[in-house]
């Protein structure tokens, strides 16, 4: 390896890193739907791997259709702009919709009283929920086709519309070198360095999670996970992130 070759890697490799680690929207998004869904570790490890895939292919097929069509770098960072604050702007409703239909789901769960007079005069009241048919069933787990197991499919698709900003300039030189193996070596290092980050924190953060109390907020776990997915959205379109 040259040592400029190097230098690009190992430069690829830091920004991968860093961009990953300053972007909440990279991690938390997987943590809140898998707290809120009861995924296991596993599960979440392989959705949040999916996506960080998704979310750099994207950017690499970009890059290669501009570079095979001769595009500048300034085009092709117009479209990227333009993928991220559709990409942002999609995060944050999903969401708000998400929140809005916690809230709902949580406010149905809620248990009240009913009073009731039998014909035969006696009278008492009882207490349930809307959860189900009666007041002894839970949450039933993901099914596919559901409508819960939409949730990873939306969050797959608004990854794979998110650019990974840093990583076409970067393609550019060894390109430019007409050096595929130095590409290759770049974009590989990139992605590998990104979905490791975007992984390993969202696990750490998971598995963190197991250790605080929650049982109050049970009700709530949709509506917190839509909430955390909207600030996500937020924090990229106010404050650039």
């Amino acid at each position: 390896m040259s040592p400029e070759l190097l230098v690009l890697v190992t430069t690829a490799a830091s920004i991968a890193f860093l961009h990953t680690l300053i972007g909440p929207d990279h991690y938390l998004p997987f943590v809140a739907l898998g707290k809120a869904r009861g995924w296991t570790a596993h599960k979440m490890a392989l959705v949040t791997i999916g996506c960080g895939l998704g979310h750099s292919v994207g950017s690499i097929a970009l890059g290669l259709i501009g570079l095979s069509l001769g595009f500048a770098l300034e085009s092709m960072e117009v479209i990227e702009v333009m993928r991220g604050d559709l990409a942002a702007w999609a995060l944050m409703s999903f969401g708000l919709l998400y929140l809005v239909w916690g809230i709902r789901r949580a406010n149905r769960q809620k248990q009240h009283s009913h009073y009731h007079v039998h014909a035969d005069g006696t009278a008492h009241d009882h207490a349930h929920s809307h959860r189900g048919n009666h007041m002894h069933v839970h949450d039933a787990p993901e099914k596919a086709g559901s409508k819960l197991a939409l949730a990873p499919w939306s969050i797959f698709i608004i990854f794979v519309l998110g650019p990974c900003e840093p990583l076409i300039p970067l393609m550019l030189y060894p390109a430019a070198t007409s050096s595929v193996i130095g590409m290759t070596m770049v974009v590989g290092t990139f992605v590998l360095v990104t979905v490791a980050t975007m992984t390993g924190i969202a696990m750490a953060v998971f598995s963190g999670l197991t250790f605080m109390p929650t049982a109050t907020l049970q009700h709530y776990t949709h509506a917190i996970a839509g909430g955390t997915i909207a600030l996500c959205g937020f924090a990229i379109v106010g404050l650039g992130l």
